[in-house]
């Protein structure tokens, strides 16, 4: 089973990128979930939210405490919240950020940690600092877990009633996500 936990800030979309991980997870074939854990939080508070992905019927329905991967929706958590709480030398660390991969300083192997510039991508594709679609195409390509193009159906799916303009975006902001 592989274990998903993503980190950001309220308003940030992080339980909807959990969410769209288990949607595009479904259109692969795959049993998932997504679920959040925040409580009274307001806008800006620190935030997780899961994911798991298997082949079989997932049962427990615990938070992630041991993740194969890590999301990192905002790097400015870094130092204030343990993000790699559980994390071992194999956990894959997926990150938000504008700086080099030598200048982030976590505890996992540096091959394991993959750096991309979400916030840049998401100004220019959507005109907004919401970098949690973007993300997921850095997401799938590091890890093959899911497709890009059921990452594509599960925006379509989740973002349709919004929209064709906001789905076209974002599908724009995943693919060029996947091709960095």
């Amino acid at each position: 089973m592989h274990q998903i936990r993503f980190h950001g800030r309220g308003g940030q979309g992080v339980v909807t990128a959990a969410e769209l991980v288990a949607i595009a997870a479904f259109n692969d074939k795959h049993f998932a979930q997504a679920f959040p854990s925040f409580g009274v939080e307001r806008t800006g508070a620190p935030i997780e939210a899961f994911a798991r992905i298997d082949d079989k019927p997932i049962r427990t329905r615990e938070h992630v405490y041991e993740p194969n991967i890590l999301i990192v929706q905002d790097s400015s958590l870094i130092g204030t919240v343990d993000v790699t709480a559980g994390a071992d030398d194999k956990t894959l660390v997926i990150i938000n950020s504008s700086k080099d991969k030598k200048e982030i300083k976590l505890p996992v192997p540096s091959k394991n940690l993959f750096v991309i510039d979400a916030t840049k991508i998401a100004m220019e594709e959507l005109g907004r600092n919401i970098v949690n679609t973007v993300i997921l195409g850095a997401f799938a390509k590091a890890t093959g877990l899911v497709t890009l193009n059921s990452l594509k159906k599960a925006i379509e799916q989740k973002f349709s009633a919004k929209g064709k303009s906001l789905v076209d975006k974002n599908i724009s902001a995943i693919t060029r996500a996947y091709n960095m």
